[in-house]
Formats: structure tokens, sequence, C-alpha cells
């Protein structure tokens, strides 16, 4: 089955960096856009990147575009998601998740992901 899973996430002040980690197993990776996502108490679930299949197409939505850097590494089964200057809305859950169809175009849907991993737990605050 497939299997993702997160890490990198923890406390941290505002103004800092953290780099997350999706490492992925059981399916090939290359062949599949792969998705972030955040939720945090009270609030929706929140697409927050994607790229593609092949690296070279990403999403970012408005509200973390120039913050947050998504890449991938193939050969190591692993997507990054880099955050820089958090902010303490930034504070949430973030998951990875992998798109339904391969080769599918990049989407910050959530219903376009059936699997998803358990998320990492992403706290900024003074």
């Amino acid at each position: 089955q497939a299997h993702l899973v997160e890490s990198g996430g923890g406390l941290v002040q505002p103004g800092e960096s953290l780099r997350l980690s999706c490492t992925v197993s059981g399916f090939t990776l290359r062949l599949y856009p792969i998705g972030w996502f955040r939720q945090a108490p009270g609030k929706e679930r929140e697409g927050v990147s994607c790229i593609s299949n092949t690296g070279q197409n990403t999403y970012l939505p408005e509200s973390v575009k120039g913050r947050f850097t998504i890449s991938r590494d193939n050969a190591q089964s692993t997507v990054y998601l880099q955050i820089d200057s958090l902010k303490p809305e930034d504070t949430a859950v973030y998951y990875c998740a992998a798109m339904q169809h391969i080769f599918g175009d990049c989407s910050g849907d959530a219903l376009r992901y059936d699997a998803w991993g358990k998320g990492t737990q992403v706290t900024v605050a003074s």
C-alpha cells in the first residue's frame, strides 16, 4: 500500500525557517504529483503547494507564495517543503499527499488526492 511519512516539523520562532520532508513508499514517486496541505484547529484544510511528477510544474496559493518552496527528489523518494519567514498563522499540521492519477495536473484540491501521510506539526510562536 502507498505510505507517506512527513517529518521536519517543530516549534520555531517567527521569522525562522523549516524544511519539511515527505518520504514515500509503496508506489513510484516519479509518476505522481505530490501536494502539501495544512490544517489548524477550527480551520479548513488548505492546499499550500503541489509539484508535478516531473518537478517542472508547481502550485502555490497566494497565502504562501514567496515563502514556501516545493521540490522533489524522485531517486530518494522524497518531496520537500521549504518554509521561510514563518509566521504564527503558519501554525498547523502539515500533510503530504499523492494525487489519484499519474501525470495529473498539479492542484490544491484535496479531493484529487487519495493517499495521505499522518502529518507533522509546525508551531510558530514567540
